[in-house]
């Protein structure tokens, strides 16, 4: 299977996992609607989301360092679609929790192994991983208007629909299983001699996404509410803004990827995190429906780094690259979601304009992060052999 087939297939698989992702936050409206949640209450669905997902990813990353299981992806995405799709037919709020926690630990299981198997099908090409990026990207951007349809035919009750995703993902995922099972042809390692990594330098990249993860998931758990008061309680200016915010998303995924075959991934990321600065002081300041830009600009400004950020941790412990997916695709993703009740909390007891404020600094600390950062030799890939190959050599 040549190189484009294969991350064609990882990108459709990975936007059918990222639906479920962004499927947290598009039900977040229903919950508060059907369900009578505060914005406190609602915030622990966003929290059972991300804490398990939080500590179940680097694990993963572990045991894919040790033992290939490319099993796990179509696996996980099942995991992943079954748990929202259970979500909203108990009206218990502990079972809602149990199954966004199950739907995380799909989400937790997928992203190490695909992040791995992704980067040996790129072949070291930043813009192969930022198709591959890109793809979660629109997973995440259809994730509120699939929804919304979905609910807009009756309720909460209708969640099991949205395990279509998680079928077709599964499916996306055979041929490439195949491919693994019948040879390495196409598939790339990366040599790391012994003490290559840069573990201080992982660390403060690590850090930078964190406080990027907090921006991104505070808005996303958020955003729509918040445009849904700035204009006159309209629900659909909530899907929009929701939609927005994830469509930025993949615009900033291949922007990136282009950026950074022309420049340093570190200058990008820099620059795309002061600019995030900006624009998020007008999402939240702005008024009127300017605010619909503001968003998409935000939303892109946070996603130029993304896939960059990916590649970086791998390249600053390239002994160890699932555990370093499993940081940067997890655990500091997913820390955002454990800000998400403090924000609510402050919502609750002032407005929401003044508890999406504070967001203003993430990105100016990851901004900040990077300056400290250097931008790592990328080793080159060592080309494995195919079974043919390798009898054409024999004789």
């Amino acid at each position: 299977m040549r190189r484009n087939t294969s991350i064609s297939l990882l990108a459709m698989g990975h936007g059918c996992v990222d639906i479920y992702q962004g499927a947290v936050a598009a039900l977040v409206p229903f919950f508060v609607s059907e369900r009578n949640y505060t914005y406190a209450v609602v915030s622990g669905i966003v929290l059972a989301a991300s804490l398990l997902s939080s500590v179940a990813q680097p694990v993963f990353g572990v045991l894919t360092d040790r033992w290939a299981m490319p099993w796990l992806l179509p696996v996980s995405t099942l995991l992943s679609g079954v748990g929202i799709a259970m979500s909203g037919l108990s009206g218990s709020y502990g079972l809602t929790l149990f199954c966004i926690a199950v739907s995380g630990i799909g989400v937790a299981a997928y992203h190490p192994e695909s992040a791995r198997v992704a980067r040996l099908a790129s072949r070291g090409s930043h813009s192969a991983m930022g198709c591959f990026s890109l793809g979660g990207n629109i997973g995440f951007a259809l994730a509120p208007l699939m929804v919304s349809a979905v609910m807009g035919r009756g309720s909460l009750r209708c969640t099991p629909v949205l395990v279509l995703p998680a079928l077709v993902g599964a499916a996306l995922y055979m041929p490439v299983l195949r491919m693994l099972g019948r040879s390495q042809a196409g598939m790339f390692r990366t040599e790391a001699p012994r003490g290559a990594d840069d573990m201080a330098s992982f660390l403060k990249l690590s850090l930078a996404v964190v406080f990027r993860s907090i921006v991104f998931t505070g808005l996303s758990t958020f955003i729509s509410l918040y445009a849904q008061q700035r204009m006159h309680d309209s629900a659909t200016a909530g899907t929009v803004a929701l939609f927005l915010l994830f469509l930025g998303g993949a615009v900033g995924s291949v922007l990136g990827g282009a950026l950074a075959n022309r420049y340093h991934r570190v200058h990008v990321s820099r620059w795309s995190y002061l600019f995030t600065v900006a624009a998020l002081i007008g999402v939240i300041y702005i008024p009127g429906p300017a605010m619909f830009l503001f968003v998409a600009l935000t939303s892109t400004g946070l996603y130029v780094p993304f896939s960059l950020q990916v590649t970086l941790g791998q390249d600053y412990l390239p002994t160890r690259i699932g555990t370093a997916s499993g940081v940067t695709l997890g655990l500091t993703v997913s820390a955002g979601g454990l800000i998400s009740p403090l924000l609510g909390h402050l919502a609750d007891s002032t407005s929401l304009k003044t508890a999406l404020t504070p967001l203003i600094a993430m990105p100016a600390l990851s901004w900040l992060l990077f300056r400290a950062l250097p931008e790592p030799v990328t080793p080159k890939p060592l080309y494995v052999a195919s079974a043919t190959a390798s009898a054409r050599q024999g004789a």
